[in-house]
């Protein structure tokens, strides 16, 4: 208290004379309309941008809850559009109407690419119904497939794992081979056992084939980079990956309803 009385005495002058300029500045806003206009266009002016800055950094900081709300809401899309998928070829074909395929977001908590067997950690288990041999994508392709679970996390053994081997289709004929990873190029990965009459060329999309209980067909995969220029039955061909496998985030874990029955058969 005695040092804000040391201050008031020390600059009572400076104070008194900064009192009287803003009795001042106000008289002359209050009675001349011009300046009245100013100060009114400068204060809206500051305010204006310190609301924006302030509702920015809102959003900025709700960024989290939004993106899992959008992924949650992009679940039950894809759920609604596998069942509108397969009502559609009912009424073509008077087929069964039963859903092919079921699709649970999650997200990714570990990711190794860098090592000749890769694997990732997902923040969904047994408890959320992930089990193993599913399915793992996120929008922009494949990712992996679960091969151990726990009740609240599943590892997932990437594409990028020297034992992956997964069914892929050109997306513009019916023709199939083998995706597997060389153990270089995190962003790149090789297709094999291609049929000697397969037509292709650099820059053509590579999907999954649905040629298996695991993953639905037409996931994206990447375009082909590179084709040898002799082809023969043991080549393969260099595809680009859409994903940037370093770079993952939000995922889908996808089971087959049907793959149980369809071993089932085929075992028979």
């Amino acid at each position: 208290m005695q040092q804000l009385i040391y201050f008031f005495q020390r600059y009572k002058n400076f104070l008194f004379f900064l009192f009287l300029e803003i009795i001042a500045v106000a008289l002359i806003i209050n009675n001349h309309s011009f300046h009245k206009s100013k100060f009114i266009s400068s204060t809206n002016f500051i305010t204006g941008g310190v609301y924006q800055k302030s509702s920015e950094l809102s959003e900025y900081l709700s960024l989290k809850s939004r993106n899992k709300e959008l992924s949650e809401e992009n679940t039950r899309l894809k759920n609604k559009l596998d069942q509108l998928s397969i009502i559609t070829d009912t009424i073509s074909k008077t087929i069964d109407s039963d859903q092919n395929f079921l699709y649970i977001n999650g997200k990714i908590t570990n990711n190794s690419y860098s090592k000749p067997n890769n694997f990732i950690t997902i923040n969904k288990g047994s408890a959320h119904g992930v089990n193993a041999e599913m399915a793992v994508i996120n929008s922009k392709g494949i990712i992996g497939i679960t091969d151990n679970t726990s009740a609240k996390f599943a590892r997932v053994q990437s594409i990028l794992n020297s034992n992956s081997r997964i069914n892929v289709g050109f997306k513009n004929n019916n023709y199939y081979g083998t995706l597997k990873w060389d153990g270089l190029d995190y962003n790149s990965v090789q297709i094999t056992d291609i049929p000697r009459q397969a037509v292709f060329k650099i820059g053509d999309t590579i999907i999954t084939g649905g040629k298996s209980t695991i993953f639905p067909k037409g996931i994206p995969v990447g375009t082909i980079s590179e084709v040898p220029e002799n082809l023969s039955a043991s080549n393969t061909i260099d595809v680009k990956l859409f994903n940037d496998m370093a770079n993952l985030g939000h995922i889908y874990i996808i089971t087959s309803l049907n793959k149980e029955e369809i071993k089932r058969i085929e075992d028979e």
